[in-house]
């Protein structure tokens, strides 16, 4: 025969039995208590940090990103540079994915010195040798990334804010967690202590 499945708590008592640790009982140590002030003192600490934090951490990081940008677009340059050899063909020409593609190729320019230098530069496909291809330098006169845009700068500054709110739960998931491990060795100190004085009226030989 199947066994009878227990019956279902009432979902009224559901609350009674996850809030224990606010009812006086005799089974109730202080360390459950302290844990249960301890998870809401944390939770009313998360609540307004994790917005504070998001909106600094955004703030500094635009900041940051925006001198950045500006630095870039004050240091670097855009130079004409000739293509050395032909650039492949994409597999696909006129295709969606080929107008994205870029492919290394050498190219010849000049740096804000004057000085002729040779390098390598991702370049669209399809260009033959001797074609004029535009690059960016920096002051070293390497090729370098262009400057930031102010979307890559908004998008990094999102980064860094989403990354700020998820960091302050989890922080305070930690700090839960350590006090939590913290009370747990104080109960099984006493749990021994407690033995260690009971425990020779039961042991003891008749």
């Amino acid at each position: 025969m199947a066994r009878a499945a227990p019956p279902a708590r009432p979902p009224e008592e559901l609350p009674h039995i996850m809030l224990w640790r606010w009812r006086r009982n005799p089974l109730r140590r202080r360390t459950d208590l302290a844990q249960a002030w301890i998870a809401v003192g944390l939770f009313l600490a998360v609540l307004p940090a994790t917005p504070a934090a998001m909106f600094l951490i955004g703030d500094v990081a635009y900041r940051h990103h925006k001198e950045t940008a500006r630095h870039q677009a004050a240091t670097r340059h855009h130079t004409p540079a000739v293509l050395v050899h032909d650039v492949p063909r994409h597999p696909e020409p006129g295709s969606h994915e080929a107008k994205k593609t870029l492919y290394p190729a050498t190219v010849r320019f000049t740096d804000s010195q004057g000085h002729p230098r040779t390098a390598t530069a991702d370049v669209e496909p399809a260009q033959t040798a001797g074609s004029t291809v535009h690059v960016w330098v920096n002051p070293d006169g390497k090729i370098t990334d262009p400057p930031l845009t102010n979307e890559q700068v908004r998008n990094r500054t999102m980064v860094h804010a989403v990354l700020a709110a998820l960091a302050v739960p989890l922080l305070g998931a930690a700090a839960y967690d350590y006090a939590n491990r913290r009370l747990e060795r104080h109960n099984l100190a006493q749990w021994d202590a407690a033995w260690a004085d009971i425990a020779p009226r039961w042991t003891t030989s008749r």
